[in-house]
Order: structure tokens, then C-alpha cells, then sequence
């Protein structure tokens, strides 16, 4: 038996009493010979948190002591929460070697210890009432040891007293100054990265070394190459990687695929998009059914299992896409050209046919190697204007009619599959995109909000659909694969958003039933407060993630679903294409994947999503936030739509509706009256002329001020809107 697993048992016996290193290695009647390897093992265990050392210099399972290895993850007020790590791994087959504490800790500031954001820590679990009186409802407890440090460096901007210096990180969960000796190049304003020494002690700052100066943090570009080192994220190819793609043959080879060079295939993609995925058709059925078929980019045929570029884009994980460029996950040659489905050349596909009768019910589906030449290259605006056309009768010599007959006839598939997922349950959550322009100097000049219009609707419903067929397909084979699940959401959180969106005067039923919360979606749809409630309710569910459990789709409403119809950009997909191809037979040669890699990958990927999602976030509304400040500065001053979107004794927050931008309304500039907070009703009443602020209130306002620092943007009230 593996000598992990043997300490494991030893340690989880029910007469184990706590024993130092040397009366371990008797207790499980080593040899000499076999006693460095013990050693090297118990050390491995301790760093991952799977055994903890108590007084005494002696070792229990983290349980046994009260004791809970996880993630802390800061609160910019100062407290924290440590997010259990998963059960530790053992071989294929076994069962988890560690239960899993089941709920986030909370830990107050005093009790943080010298955790930095996103370490692995221990944190021993209070059992007093009286210590836990902070959040009644969580379990509490205190950090007492960092196990791995989540990174080695911080990111922020230099500043000097008179006797020392330091540096300010971005990070505002960070809430300690870091001291540092000054460097040569660095002058105070610089954004630098520090690299951290060993803090041992709480109560002194955390010291560090400058290692990289990024330069004047308004300097053009430094903005967002803060961003990148703040969250690690890569941004060039190894030189194994890059000599990897190099060797790749520039012409296809389509011996053994299916060939669609001849079918109306096109793209719908964003408009500055480089690196197109998908591509798709339909066809008519006789007796009144369809045929879609989506045509997906063959990196599998590419990317080989265990080579430079796959370890390259696992790592990685997923493309990044920030608001002035993108990150990619594989080479240029591949995510650009290769790989990318370009109009009018021949390209390798992994394709998916399905067959829906007059109802909708899928009556076959096939799963091919292809190769196609897409007929077009459309963005979303230029499918959109096709589609707010009437079609024409009939299609005519010029490719313009052709291509607009081609768009209605998806649209009509794309339509009834949407109103079925509705009827089937799933929740219609849009959210429409904001693209800051900037000009040449990546200095923002407009703010311009996409609309999620039936463009976009129809490409989604294509890639829903082919997405759930390859899921159903490898649940079928009963093969491990990753799935992209979305679990039940929390009762608590749920009653919280119908609180919320009762403040807006809406009538809410009870939304644990899916049917209400679809009426409420519905009733605010394209109403000023649509996108505040539909942020709130995803803010009230759980956060969809990768897992090797096929646990089903809550939003989507679907037991099976995973993610197939973009590799190019995310590693979790091209890895369901490879064990597709092994399902099919396409590609036995191919080693299998153990549902603990799966598990291990899915985590993995899930969160390089979550660090994408925050960088991409962040890098926009750090340019809104520079938007409006030139606004100031230039004294330029734009009025504004806004809608109240929460009320407090200090004043009113606003959202924008054109720009998703959010802002305070301080009390003190209120100019027309003096103002009490009515906490029942959660509204603003005037003294005199007892005028009411409350949510959902329309107003025009201008910016005020802008913090660059916090993020934060002020506005004045110019008039209420009319």
C-alpha cells in the first residue's frame, strides 16, 4: 500500500493518539532504507495541508485537531474568509483520504494572522460562542499557519514619507503597506511590482524588494500592464511552445474527414474578433424539421496530449481578453490562423449534426471530422442589420439576398429553441457588453454598451444545443469527462434578491420556484432597472464552474452540459474534444484521462476563468473610471441618464444605463433641500419639500469627482429625468 495512504489510515484510527515523526515511523514498522522517503512524504502531507504538527512536535489529521486547510480570501475591510480546500486525491478508484469541511470560515481582522489574499492557510475553528458573535451564522475561527503563499509579488504604486518608502498595492484586499529600499529607477507615482519577503509578524509591515518598475501610473499602457502582473497572467509563450507551433504545416490535410467546402457555412463573431471558433448552418428537413449543424475549430488535431503547447495553454487555461488586448491561450498561429475558422479557407472542424423534427425533438445526432470553408465572416452588427430586414421572397444573383435568406431561416431554428429552454425552465439572464474605445495612446474616448440582441441569441442557441449534444454523448459512453456545471442556489441568498427586488416596487413571488424568478426576469426586461436585478440575481446564485461530476446546469435548466465549442480560447473544452474523438474511436491511441485528472484540471480552469473574469472586469472599469476622469479634467462635463439603484443615510448609488456605470450621489450636494434617510422604507425624504429619492427613481446627473485610487465616482443631480 502507497505510504501516504498508510500514514492516512494510521492517523485516522479510531485508538490513534498523537505521535511525533520517530514514533510514526516505528507505528508503521518501517526500515532504515524506507525512512527518508516517510520523511519526504509527512513533509509533502504537511504542506498540503493533509496532516497538521500540534504541540509537541506531533501530527493528527487537521479534523482531529479542529483544524481546516483552505484558501483565505480577503474582505478590503480587513476581515476574511478561508474557503475549505477540496478532499485531498488519491489513486483512481479510492475514496477522498480527508473529509472536507463543508462551510466558509469567517476570521476576523485581529485573527488574519500574516495571511496574504488567496494563501493556502490552516485555521483553527473557535468553538465559543462569544468568538464567533461577528457572523453568528458561519463557523469562525483563527489563522494560525500559512502553509504556500499564493504569490510571490504585489503589485502597486511606490510612495515615500519622510524617513522610509513604500508601496501601495492595487489590490485593495491587501491592507498593508509594504515597506521597501529605494530602487534606482523607481520615483514616487511609479506603479512597481514588489516581491515579498517572509512576514512573520502581524504587527509590523510586510517588507519586499522592487523587482520591476512599470513606470508613471498615468502613463499610457502602464495601467493595464499593472493589471496583468497584479494577476500573474502570462503574456509570452514558452520557447518549447512557440517552437511547437512553428513546426505545424501550414496546408490541411483533409484525408478521412467529411467535406463541407461545398454547404453555406458562415461566422458571427464580435467585431474586433480574430480568433473564430464556431461556424454554423442550417438546413430544412422534409416534414417541416431542421438540421444544424455547428462547426467547431479541430485544435485536438493540433494540440497533442502532453506536449509544449498543451502544457502551455493548461497552464493558462483560457484566453484573456482585456480591454486594450488579448492574452491568447494558444500561439498566434494557431488561435489566429490555424485553428481559426477564416472565411474562404479550408479548415479542420470537429462537427456537430443534429436532427430536430417539427417539435423540436432532437431525432439524430452525428458527431464527425470535418472540413469547411466558411462562406462568411459576419460580426454581430452586420447579422443584426440582416435580421431587422424583412427576407427576401427569393434569393437572388447577389450574395447580399442569399446570405440575409440563410440569417431568417437560422433565426426561425434559433428562436423556437429559445422559447423551449424557456418553457423547460431556464432563466434568460442578459447582460449587455460595454466596449470602451480608446484612441492610439489607449486613452478611452467613448463608452458605447452592446446590446445582447437576437444576433448574439443566435449564436447561443446553436452553441447550447451543440454543447448538451456532446455532453449527453460521453454520459452515455459512461466515460469520465469535465462538465460545466451550476448547483442549486442557497434558499437564504434567494430571499435576499426578492428583497432586493422588492425595493424596486416589483411584486415577487416565491422565487426557490424557477417560474417566478422567470416572470420577474421577463417583467424587467428592457425596463431601467433590467440590468440591476439581473446582476443581483447572478450575484445570488452560484458561480457556474468546471467539475468532473456531471451535477446539471441550474441556470440553463439542463442535466447534461458541458463545454465543446471553444478551444481555441479554453483549455476544458479542447480536452472534451479529445475524449469525444476517444468516444467515437476517432483517436485510440490517445491515453485516457482518470476522473482525478479531470478533477484536478476542472479546478484548475475554474479558476483561471474566475482570474480572467476579474482582470478583463477590472481593465474596463479602470478605464471608465479614466473616462470620466478627463471628463474633469478637461471640463467637458456630460449629463447623464441614471437610475437609483440603492439608498443609504449618506446619500444615493446610481447606475448609468448607457455606460453600466456606477456612482455615488453624496447627501451634501443635494443642493434643493436637507434630506433624513427613512431606513424602513429605504428612501430619501426632503424636509421641506418632501421631495423622495428611493430606488428605481430616474435623474440626469454629471460627474463630480473621481477617486482613481479607491475606483470609486461621484455624480451631482443636474434635474430628475422626465
Amino acid at each position: 500500500m502507497e505510504l501516504r495512504r498508510k500514514i492516512q489510515m494510521l492517523l485516522a484510527a479510531p485508538d490513534y493518539r498523537p505521535l511525533r515523526r520517530a514514533e510514526l515511523a516505528r507505528r508503521l514498522g518501517l526500515s532504515a532504507s524506507e525512512r527518508r522517503e516517510f520523511r519526504r512524504v509527512l513533509e509533502q502531507m504537511l504542506q498540503a495541508g493533509e496532516v497538521v504538527r500540534v504541540r509537541q512536535d506531533r501530527f493528527v489529521l487537521p479534523a482531529e485537531a479542529d483544524l481546516v486547510v483552505g484558501r483565505v480570501q480577503f474582505n478590503p475591510k480587513g476581515y476574511a474568509f478561508v474557503i475549505p480546500e477540496p478532499p485531498a486525491e488519491t489513486e483512481e478508484g479510492g475514496e477522498p483520504s480527508v473529509t472536507a469541511f463543508a462551510r466558509d470560515i469567517f476570521v476576523a481582522e485581529e485573527d488574519t494572522g500574516t495571511a496574504l489574499p488567496d494563501d493556502k492557510v490552516v485555521v483553527r475553528l473557535f468553538r465559543d460562542r462569544r468568538q464567533r458573535r461577528r457572523q453568528p451564522d458561519l463557523p469562525a475561527g483563527r489563522i494560525i499557519r500559512v502553509l504556500e503563499r499564493a504569490h510571490p509579488t504585489v503589485v502597486g504604486t511606490l510612495q515615500q514619507t519622510r524617513h522610509f518608502q513604500y508601496v501601495v498595492p492595487d489590490d485593495p484586499r491587501f491592507i498593508r503597506d509594504i515597506y521597501v529600499q529605494p530602487h534606482p529607477e523607481a520615483r514616487v507615482g511609479h506603479k512597481v511590482v514588489v516581491r515579498l519577503a517572509d512576514w512573520v509578524n502581524r504587527h509590523v509591515n510586510p517588507e519586499g524588494t522592487i523587482v520591476e518598475v512599470l513606470g508613471p501610473a498615468e502613463a499610457p499602457g502602464v495601467d493595464v500592464l499593472a493589471i496583468i502582473r497584479k494577476y500573474h497572467l502570462p503574456q509570452e509563450f514558452s520557447p518549447q511552445a512557440r517552437a511547437e507551433a512553428e513546426r505545424l504545416p501550414e496546408s490541411v490535410s483533409i484525408a478521412g474527414r467529411r467535406d463541407f467546402r461545398d454547404e453555406f457555412i458562415i461566422t458571427i463573431d464580435p467585431d474586433d474578433a480574430k480568433d473564430f471558433d464556431d461556424a454554423v448552418q442550417v438546413h430544412e428537413l422534409p416534414g417541416g424539421g431542421w438540421r444544424l449543424g455547428v462547426h467547431i475549430a479541430d485544435v485536438s488535431h493540433y494540440v497533442k496530449i502532453g506536449g509544449a503547447l498543451d502544457r502551455e495553454a493548461q497552464a493558462r487555461g483560457n484566453s484573456v481578453y482585456l480591454v486594450d488586448r488579448v492574452l491568447p491561450m494558444l500561439p498566434e498561429k494557431l488561435s489566429n490562423n490555424l485553428c481559426s475558422l477564416r472565411p474562404r479557407e479550408d479548415r479542420l472542424t470537429m462537427s456537430v449534426l443534429i436532427d430536430f423534427d417539427r417539435h423540436l425533438r432532437v431525432r439524430h445526432t452525428e458527431f464527425v471530422q470535418g472540413v469547411i470553408r466558411s462562406r462568411h465572416r459576419l460580426t454581430y452588427r452586420q447579422a443584426f442589420a440582416l435580421l431587422s430586414e424583412s427576407p427576401p421572397r427569393h434569393a437572388g444573383s447577389d450574395e447580399k439576398s442569399c446570405l440575409a435568406i440563410e440569417l431568417h431561416r437560422m433565426w426561425g431554428l434559433a428562436r423556437r429553441l429559445r422559447e423551449q429552454r424557456i418553457e423547460q425552465g431556464a432563466l434568460m439572464l442578459e447582460f449587455p457588453e460595454v466596449k470602451v474605445q480608446l484612441d492610439v495612446q489607449g486613452r478611452p474616448v467613448a463608452i458605447e454598451k452592446l446590446e445582447y440582441d437576437i444576433s448574439h441569441q443566435l449564436i447561443e442557441e446553436f452553441m447550447l444545443a451543440a454543447n448538451e449534444a456532446v455532453a449527453k454523448r460521453i454520459a452515455r459512453a459512461e466515460v469520465p469527462t469535465i462538465y460545466r456545471i451550476h448547483e442549486e442556489p442557497d434558499v437564504e441568498k434567494l430571499e435576499d434578491f426578492r428583497a432586493y427586488a422588492q425595493s424596486f416596487g416589483f411584486k415577487v413571488g416565491d422565487v426557490t420556484h424557477r417560474h417566478e424568478l422567470q416572470k420577474l426576469l421577463e417583467h424587467v426586461h428592457r425596463r431601467p432597472e433590467q440590468y440591476a436585478i439581473n446582476l443581483a440575481l447572478l450575484r445570488s446564485l452560484k458561480r457556474a464552474l468546471y467539475s468532473a461530476r456531471c451535477a446539471g446546469h441550474y441556470g440553463l435548466a439542463k442535466k447534461y452540459y458541458t463545454h465543446f465549442t471553444s478551444p481555441i480560447r479554453r483549455y476544458a473544452d479542447l480536452v472534451v474534444h479529445r475524449i469525444l474523438r476517444a468516444v467515437l474511436g476517432l483517436d485510440n491511441e490517445m491515453p485516457g484521462y482518470s476522473l482525478q485528472q479531470l478533477a484536478r484540471i476542472a479546478r484548475h480552469v475554474s479558476e483561471t476563468e474566475r482570474i480572467a473574469d476579474e482582470a478583463e472586469e477590472e481593465s474596463v472599469e479602470l478605464k471608465k473610471i479614466e473616462f470620466f476622469q478627463r471628463q474633469l479634467e478637461t471640463g467637458r462635463l456630460t449629463t447623464m441618464d441614471a437610475v437609483v439603484c440603492g439608498v443609504r443615510n449618506f446619500g444615493f448609488f446610481v447606475e448609468l444605463p448607457e455606460t453600466l456605470v456606477q456612482g455615488l450621489v453624496h447627501v451634501s450636494t443635494l443642493e434643493d433641500d436637507f434630506y433624513h434617510f427613512d431606513e424602513t422604507r429605504e428612501q430619501l425624504v426632503g424636509k421641506r419639500t418632501r421631495r423622495v429619492i428611493k430606488v428605481g427613481d430616474k435623474l440626469r446627473v454629471r460627474v463630480a469627482r473621481v477617486d482613481v485610487f479607491k475606483r470609486q465616482i461621484d455624480f451631482r443631480v443636474v434635474r430628475t429625468a422626465h
